[in-house]
């Protein structure tokens, strides 16, 4: 199947220069040519004649079972949400985890995520995992599964454990080379205690995936980046429910690129968007200057795709990637380069139209195979925490 995106602007995200009114051809979902002088006989043809390219963003780390919650926790602190939100999963029969995880699938793409790392916090009994994996089927967007153990999901799977600032050092480097020897990414949350430890175990690698790290040193962030590791960092979740700044620019100074996620979704809205704009002012306010806009939206793609191991394949509009793009309006008006805007004046509402691997998903402003008022009205039971729970682990 071949697919033309016609008179479109293109922000490739790969740091090259902006091309006005291309063309991209995409044949069984991968970007075979981009550029204002290509053919497209036989080709499906999308006019977007006003409409910018940019590639499909990627949530590396959201609790997607968790979306029925939105909004449920607005003045909610850590300790509240690991007393309150944490041990409501076991109550999730595998309709309710069907059902939730649906709502956020589809709630990601309408808002221009095409891939999400679904980050599934403690074990599920397998009906359960297969209703979340059969929800993210159903909407066709991109996943990466994280759980406890390998069980051969239907979707692509990384290894997420409790990690060694949770769980007990020895059991979580056990679970590391597990993961190793599966060939898997190994994903845990992390405040940075556990790096100087990691690094002197010969532990860090590129196939760690490690969640926050808000307490990482200037030294914890030059061994993660010198090793290659997958840092995810969640701006504003972590100033929302931890009340701490994101370590982006500390990273970023060790020669690190951390890419972005929502995380859990009870105190804030779908999207990457507002985490992408926190990063962009939290990094204005850090360093007392106007950093460019532009050299953010990496973050919220390319960078996100490497931190889960997946940026060979995404994250940029290149010649060979998967076509995972997003047609944004609201900047015809423009006459030069358009990223800087993207990431300060665009939102879920200028998303008109949305591909996952060369397919349609969203056209002029509406999800194809779902109605989102239909979806959030099926997990509405579901989104009464209560105010008190048993202990559970913090995450």
């Amino acid at each position: 199947m071949r697919t033309a995106i016609i008179h479109v602007h293109v922000v490739p995200g790969d740091g090259g220069p902006e091309i006005p009114d291309a063309t991209l051809l995409i044949e069984d979902g991968e970007l075979v040519e981009i550029g204002g002088d290509v053919q497209a006989d036989d080709a499906e043809v999308l006019d977007a004649t006003g409409l910018t390219a940019v590639p499909g963003m990627v949530d590396g780390h959201q609790h997607m079972w968790q979306t029925a919650l939105r909004g449920s926790g607005a003045d909610m602190s850590i300790g509240e949400y690991a007393r309150t939100v944490l041990p409501l999963l076991p109550s999730f029969s595998p309709d309710d985890l069907h059902a939730a995880t649906l709502l956020g699938a589809a709630e990601s793409l309408n808002a221009g995520i095409t891939t999400v790392f679904d980050w599934r916090h403690a074990a599920l009994a397998p009906e359960h995992s297969d209703a979340a994996d059969d929800a993210l089927l159903a909407t066709g967007i991109r996943a990466l599964v994280g759980a406890p153990a390998i069980r051969g999901s239907k979707h692509r799977e990384a290894l997420a454990i409790m990690g060694p600032e949770i769980d007990d050092y020895d059991v979580a480097v056990r679970q590391i080379r597990l993961g190793r020897e599966s060939g898997v990414q190994i994903s845990f949350h992390a405040q940075g205690s556990s790096v100087a430890r990691l690094h002197d175990d010969g532990l860090l690698g590129p196939d760690l995936n490690i969640a926050h790290l808000n307490a990482m040193t200037e030294q914890d962030a030059r061994w993660l980046a010198a090793a290659g590791v997958g840092v995810t960092m969640a701006p504003t979740c972590e100033a929302g429910i931890r009340a701490v700044a994101t370590p982006y620019g500390r990273f970023l100074a060790a020669g690190g690129r951390a890419g972005l996620a929502t995380d859990t979704v009870i105190n804030g809205v779908p999207g990457l968007f507002e985490p992408l704009r926190a990063l962009l002012w939290s990094e204005r306010v850090r360093t007392g200057e106007v950093v460019p806009a532009a050299s953010l939206l990496s973050a919220a793609t390319v960078d996100s795709a490497r931190a889960i191991g997946l940026a060979d394949r995404i994250g940029t509009l290149s010649v060979g990637k998967r076509a995972d793009v997003l047609l944004i309006d609201g900047l015809a008006h423009l006459t030069g380069d358009r990223a800087s805007a993207v990431v300060t004046s665009t939102g879920v509402d200028n998303v008109r139209t949305v591909l996952v691997d060369g397919r349609v998903v969203k056209r002029d402003g509406r999800l194809v195979d779902h109605d989102l008022a239909a979806l959030r009205a099926t997990t509405q039971r579901m989104g009464r925490p209560p105010v008190t729970a048993t202990r559970a682990p913090e995450m």
